[in-house]
């Protein structure tokens, strides 16, 4: 009983009631719940969540309230973070070996799961929600936009990396007639994109970012620096200032964070990105300053909040398509997935960025793009 005290506690201050009618508050179904959570923090609340010890009508608003307060940084650290935290601190969690286990776990699923909530160009990043609340015409304004900033023109040799399926390399090609490769780790990324940019001008590379060569007039990172972790940011920097042109732009569009974190939620890495790490402000600038000068920094964190509702709306009305193929926890750590990472860009705990960087800054200056 005292530990459903303390929680019952914690959640109040975030208004949230157990049992209550509001449909942010948590339905609890097992009674060990709370000591589950207090020793095993953010583990336990989305393990036993996929175990159905407890559930939530909305819980994109529960997650709201829970980050609002800061109450996720308010519980007592356990031994599963020490453990966890410490690994990070001491070895190279995305090193080239690591690195290849958030391929094979998440991003080597089968493509029909991403086809299912994804839009046509299979954008798995933030879209651009201005003037439309249509996610396929978001993710296109987001890939225009990324276009425009780069300033991309018919002969430009343009490197992404991390280009996922393929679509932002099929969308360039196709729009402003330019030359794109793209480079994955991912086994199910590659054969896919392949296949879908075929017949135009590009190429895709299963490879490391850090065995790349040649010199690119542009380069795009777009929703992979996440999985570089900070004690690499240095040598990947270092690595796209030495393919990038003199007087080409380098385009970095991320998730960021307030905070200067080692590792991720436990949860996360342990079912979604395994090794992910949020860049923060200070971090990314300390390994940008080295090489870059920065031109443009630009924040629509608010813009992934209406892409995963999105990416939820769709993962629910295709459910029954692809369901065959998986089994009912899969279904609950999606949705955990896709609703609590809307709650934490509502809240503002995280942010998206664009970060455009030159060489040796533009003399005319250069002329920011929304």
């Amino acid at each position: 009983m005292k530990s459903k005290k303390i929680i019952a506690s914690l959640l109040d201050k975030a208004g949230i009631k157990i049992n209550g009618n509001n449909p942010y508050d948590i339905q609890v179904h097992n009674e060990k719940l709370y000591d589950r959570v207090l020793r095993q923090g953010s583990l336990g609340l989305g393990e036993s969540y996929m175990d159905g010890w407890w559930d939530c009508q909305k819980l994109d608003e529960f997650f709201l309230r829970i980050f609002k307060i800061k109450l996720d940084e308010k519980v007592s650290f356990n031994i599963y973070d020490l453990f966890f935290y410490s690994k990070a601190l001491l070895f190279n969690m995305q090193s080239k070996l690591q690195s290849k286990k958030v391929a094979k776990e998440h991003y080597d699923l089968d493509n029909k799961l991403y086809e299912s909530f994804l839009d046509p160009y299979n954008q798995y990043t933030c879209g651009y929600f201005k003037n439309t609340n249509d996610l396929n015409v978001a993710q296109e304004h987001k890939m225009d936009l990324i276009c425009k900033k780069l300033k991309l023109k018919p002969e430009d040799k343009i490197l992404d990396i991390g280009c996922g399926w393929g679509g932002f390399a099929k969308y360039a090609s196709e729009h402003y007639k330019c030359h794109v490769t793209g480079v994955t780790i991912s086994d199910e990324q590659y054969k896919y994109a392949k296949n879908f940019c075929k017949d135009l001008p590009i190429d895709i590379l299963k490879k490391d970012y850090r065995d790349l060569k040649g010199k690119f007039d542009k380069i795009l990172v777009c929703g992979m620096i996440e999985h570089v972790g900070c004690k690499n940011y240095d040598k990947f920097m270092k690595k796209v200032y030495s393919l990038l042109n003199n007087n080409g732009f380098f385009l970095l569009h991320t998730i960021g964070n307030h905070k200067s974190l080692r590792s991720t939620d436990l949860w996360i890495d342990k079912y979604i990105f395994p090794g992910g790490v949020i860049p923060s402000l200070c971090l990314i600038s300390k390994a940008i300053q080295k090489y870059f000068t920065m031109e443009d920094w630009h924040n629509f964190g608010s813009d992934y909040d209406k892409t995963l509702m999105a990416w939820y709306q769709n993962f629910e009305n295709n459910w029954n398509n692809i369901k065959s193929n998986y089994d009912d926890k899969f279904y609950k750590m999606w949705k955990y997935y896709l609703l609590s990472c809307a709650g934490s860009f509502r809240a503002r705990k995280n942010q998206l960025w664009q970060i455009v960087l030159s060489k040796e800054g533009i003399p005319e200056g250069y002329k920011s793009i929304r």
